[in-house]
This record gives structure tokens, C-alpha cells and sequence, in this order.
């Protein structure tokens, strides 16, 4: 099947050098995209501390494997958008999910850990469950927005989950799934207070002017569908508010076509594109025009204001407009119940109504200082709630799982 590797040596490691010590467990992990590698990463450290000679294998990204984690896939092989996306890719994605329960199966691994990646994961762990491994689902399938009969599933696939907010461990619940509420790793990771000035001048950026994150995804999928519109909003804000600045900060495999659009654009001169440090051009602006995703929660983090906007292919929207059942899609406003910052969804995500809502920001932050506050404080309170010591909480319910 094209693009699944079928290689014994990439699908038959040889058994020494992943099996553990007698007191270390094995263990099988999966996580999709960029912010799954990130949690998959924080929590392989917290359990590698745990268990010095722990060995781990499965799906995974950069970080992950910069900590010993053996990918037998790359993360970026599940990074696809919407269900058309899913449907384009569904041979490959499916040989892969195939194959390494084949291989998981044979191997056994003292527990599954599925990072994110609902529609992956928890098919598998139902498989690896039925079987005799045990399962943890850490970031719980959000029911409570979409898609509520997922719930069914995760009780099928999961012996525990891994919750990120507060309100998911009562929920799941209701329905006999053991789950622990860990907290968000990044409201451990970012500071309370970050230092604007600092990151300006590491990031190159003169500290009297005001500065604009665009930050249009990290799939390339949504690069195709955001960066165009992304692009001409910063256009029109340009020529409004002479003097803005504006960074994105690029993913190494999105750099290149990112610079492409943007010359493509005339804004090479007035676009400044660098090798990912997207928590320092957090820091550093006074507004970002992002892509809903876990990067908003990153920019509440940083107690930014935000324009928040997406788009995907018209049939995926219209699919996953049905499931809604919020009037919410991005997470800040999810988290916090309400519209804190504007969201601009599918058709209504225009270059000008980007373009007016980024410079609303920035007219109140020089003008209105209290609606900038306002918003902060919201930020900071749910910054609060979120942090945990989430490596401690998540390898002690891990521990738990294998004792049990």
C-alpha cells in the first residue's frame, strides 16, 4: 500500500533494543501533529524520570524522538484537516493504524498511551484493549462540544483518561470512564507574566512600535486554506497603521512555501518570517491573527488579545458544523464561556473583517486600556486553573494503570 512502510526492519525492531528492564515498562505511544509531539514530549520526560530505562515506541514527532522515543512513523503522517482531508489520505492512514497494531499486538507492550488524535487513537486502543493492553487516552475527545456519542468509544477504548481542563474528569464520569484531570502542560511551560520587551529584542523587533503575530497554522492544509487571507489582512492593516510590525513565526517544513506567499503577496519587505519560536513572538506582540487551534490557548496563555479565524475545505465545514454544540470554536473562548476575543469562521474569515478586528486591538491598546484588561484578567484567571505539575499527575495515574 503506498505510503506505508512495510519494511521488517522498520516494522520488526529487533526485540533487545526495545525491551525494558524488569522494574521499566515498555510502552506504546501515538501522537498526531505538532502539539501532540509537544504533550507526547513533556510527558515522556516526566516518565523517563520515573523509569530511567523505560523504552517507547510508536508514532511520533522531533521532540519525541530527541528524547530516545522510536517513531516508526513520523507525527506528520496523521497531521490532516476536516474529514475530506481524512478521506484523501484514508488508505495510507488506515495502513499505518493497521500495521502497527499488527506490530503492537505481537509486541505487547505493558500500556498504550494515545496522545490526542481521537480518530486514530481510540480505534486502536479499542483493538490493543480487547486484547489484553492496557490503555490511556491522555487529552479527552472534546464530547462536550462536539460529537457527543464519541463518548461510547472512549469507554470502549480507554482504561483511563488524561484530562487537560477541569470540567472533563465529572463528565466522563457520568459515563463509568476513569479519567484524572492533569492540567494544561503549557500553563506550566509559559510564564505568568512574560517579558514583551525581552522577546523583542531577541526576536530583532524595535520596541516603539506595535507588533502583530500571524500565526496561520501548522499543517499545511491549513496554510492553504489561511495563509491567503491571513496575508491580505496584513496588507490592509499595513497601509492603515504605517509603522506596524509583523512576525510569523514558521514551522521548518512550512517556511518555504510561507515565504513563497509572502513574496508572492509584496510583503517580504514588511513580514518578518522566523524558524519557529512561537512562544517568543508571543511574548513580543500586542495582538496576534491565529488560527484556532492549540495555539490560541498558547496566546491566552501569554494573555494576548487575538483575532481568531479558520477555514477548511467547504464540505469538511459544512460536516462539522452539523456536530457543533457551542457557539464557540476557539478555546480561549470555549474555556472561558464566552466571546473574550472574535472569531472568524469559513466564509466570514475575509481579509477585512481580519484586518478590522486586528486594528480594533490595537486602537484599544493605545486608547482603551480597560478592554485590554478586561481581557487579561480573563486570561490570567484561566491561566490559574490550568496549571498543574501535569508530568507529576499524569506518570502517578500512569503508574496506577500498570499496577492495576
Amino acid at each position: 500500500m503506498a505510503g506505508v512502510p512495510t519494511s521488517p526492519a522498520i516494522l520488526t525492531p529487533h526485540v533487545d533494543a526495545l525491551t525494558a528492564s524488569p522494574h521499566s515498562p515498555h510502552l506504546a505511544m501515538v501522537a498526531g501533529e505538532t502539539s501532540g509531539d509537544l504533550l507526547a514530549g513533556l510527558l515522556l520526560s516526566g516518565l523517563q524520570k520515573r523509569w530511567p530505562d523505560l523504552k517507547a515506541e510508536g508514532i511520533g514527532g522531533a521532540r519525541m524522538q530527541a528524547l530516545g522515543f522510536k517513531a516508526l512513523w513520523p507525527s506528520d503522517k496523521l497531521a490532516v484537516l476536516g474529514y475530506v482531508d481524512v478521506l484523501l489520505h484514508y488508505r495510507e492512514i488506515s495502513g499505518i493504524r493497521r500495521n502497527l497494531k499488527q506490530h503492537l499486538l505481537a509486541r505487547r507492550p505493558d500500556v498504550f498511551i494515545g496522545i490526542d488524535a481521537p480518530d486514530f487513537n481510540l480505534d486502536l486502543e479499542a483493538s490493543l484493549r480487547q486484547a489484553g493492553v492496557k490503555t490511556v487516552q491522555f487529552v479527552s475527545p472534546s464530547i462536550w462540544a462536539s460529537r457527543p456519542e464519541r463518548v461510547q468509544k472512549i469507554k470502549r477504548s480507554a482504561d483511563h483518561v488524561l484530562c487537560l481542563f477541569p470540567f472533563e474528569p465529572a463528565l466522563l464520569a457520568q459515563h463509568g470512564i476513569a479519567a484524572t484531570y492533569v492540567g494544561h502542560p503549557l500553563a506550566s511551560m509559559i510564564p505568568m507574566q512574560a517579558d514583551q520587551e525581552a522577546a523583542r529584542l531577541a526576536l530583532g523587533l524595535a520596541l516603539d512600535r506595535p507588533v502583530v503575530a500571524v500565526l496561520p497554522g501548522s499543517r499545511q492544509a491549513e496554510i492553504d486554506h489561511l495563509a491567503p487571507p491571513f496575508l491580505a489582512a496584513v496588507a490592509l492593516i499595513a497601509r492603515q497603521r504605517p509603522g506596524t510590525q509583523f512576525i510569523v513565526p514558521a514551522l521548518p517544513g512550512l517556511k518555504a512555501e510561507l515565504q513563497r506567499l509572502t513574496l508572492a503577496a509584496g510583503l517580504a519587505e514588511i513580514l518578518k518570517i522566523v524558524d519557529g519560536q512561537s512562544h517568543a513572538v508571543l511574548a513580543a506582540c500586542d495582538v496576534t491573527l491565529i488560527a484556532s487551534g492549540t495555539a490560541t490557548l498558547e496566546a491566552a496563555l501569554f494573555k494576548r488579545p487575538m483575532v481568531i479565524a479558520y477555514r477548511m475545505n467547504r464540505l469538511s465545514w459544512w460536516l462539522k458544523g452539523r456536530l457543533k454544540l457551542q457557539p464557540w470554536v476557539g478555546l480561549p473562548n470555549i474555556l472561558c464561556g464566552e466571546f473574550v476575543v472574535p472569531e472568524f469562521l469559513q466564509d466570514a474569515a475575509t481579509p477585512a473583517a481580519l484586518a478590522s478586528a486586528v486594528i480594533d486591538w490595537l486602537q484599544a491598546a493605545e486608547s482603551s486600556p480597560a478592554k485590554i484588561s478586561e481581557v487579561q484578567k480573563k486570561f490570567t484567571a484561566l491561566h490559574v486553573q490550568l496549571q498543574r505539575d501535569t508530568t507529576q499527575l499524569a506518570t502517578d495515574a500512569i503508574e496506577k494503570v500498570l499496577a492495576s
